[in-house]
């Protein structure tokens, strides 16, 4: 589906078949000269034809085409490769933490840096090769190396009528990057902010306090004057202040509820994660998809890291992982 939100921004939804994200918002900004798109979904043929498609209704030529991208994950970036081939003009705009971090991830070096990382937060090792096998992140990345062009907070990119800022707001992803328009008072949010589902904020080794790295990003974006907040999934948001404070809320209630199971002794995030609150519709731990566990692992992990660093826990070490203590 095609939207027009604002003159001259599309929003396109493109499918993520079989994950429960179900579609990306694609943000399409034709200006007299050059079309800006911003984030393209998976590597992979669904992805692609939709994305073509739009093209093809809306008119626009690849060889006018830049491209920005929010953040690493491959739902955002993983298409970008394959969009910019025979178009040497094209710019595709990213922090270079998260750039860097998606060319590596084209590497089995990378895969095995973060099943390392995994692994000391209590993923079993029998499961970890399972799980990198079927990550979408691996399976549906870019599938050359991407020229990037680096942009940092405060830089700007025009795309007539609009003058976009570059907004730094890590936490979703170490290097997370959204566009705001103050005249229009517009934002591109990637991932940052969604409504109805909460980011996924995992543990990276590029910020050793994940959460807390996200809250200082919403406070960011809290004092902002913004009218219209574009997402990377789900609706639109019209009052951002509201939905900063939902999510505030959520993660305010996971931290309680994560102190609440360590009543029962040292425990490691996967045994954390077993026993936390998902929304999701599998009844037991036992029955999560391998990719789900996956994302929870590494959510609680970054819980459990940033109640370690305000003095509610502590960390001791046994064969190799982290077991948290309260």
């Amino acid at each position: 589906m095609i939207e027009e939100v604002a003159p001259n921004i599309f929003k396109v939804e493109i499918p993520l078949p079989h994950n429960p994200l179900r579609f990306l918002n694609s943000y399409f900004i034709k200006g007299s000269k050059r079309t800006l798109i911003v984030d393209t979904g998976f590597n992979m043929p669904e992805c692609k034809e939709a994305m073509h498609n739009a093209l093809d209704e809306l008119d626009i030529d690849l060889h006018e085409t830049d491209f920005f991208i929010t953040h690493i994950h491959a739902d955002h970036s993983g298409l970008v490769a394959e969009l910019t081939n025979g178009a040497p003009s094209a710019k595709v705009y990213c922090n270079k933490i998260d750039a860097v971090l998606i060319n590596e991830g084209i590497l089995l070096e990378y895969w095995h840096k973060v099943g390392e990382l995994f692994r000391v937060y209590g993923f079993p090792q029998e499961l970890l090769d399972d799980a990198l096998i079927k990550h979408p992140a691996k399976n549906y990345c870019i599938e050359r190396v991407v020229d990037f062009t680096f942009v940092d907070d405060g830089c700007r990119i025009g795309i007539d009528p609009y003058n976009f800022v570059c907004i730094a707001t890590p936490g979703h992803s170490p290097g997370h990057m959204c566009l705001y328009e103050p005249e229009k008072k517009i934002f591109l949010a990637g991932d940052h902010i969604l409504a109805k589902i909460t980011p996924n904020i995992t543990q990276w080794t590029e910020i050793p306090d994940t959460l807390a790295q996200y809250f200082k990003s919403l406070d960011r974006v809290y004092d902002m004057d913004i009218n219209l907040l574009l997402p990377g999934h789900r609706q639109i948001i019209r009052d951002h202040r509201q939905r900063i404070n939902e999510l505030r809320q959520h993660h305010d209630v996971r931290l309680q509820e994560i102190l609440n199971i360590l009543d029962d002794g040292p425990q490691s995030a996967y045994q954390v994660a077993a026993k936390m609150t998902w929304s999701l519709s599998y009844k037991r731990w036992d029955d999560f998809p391998m990719p789900q566990k996956w994302f929870a692992n590494g959510e609680a992990a970054s819980h459990l890291e940033y109640l370690t660093q305000i003095g509610k826990l502590h960390i001791e070490t046994k064969d190799g992982v982290y077991l948290f203590i309260k």
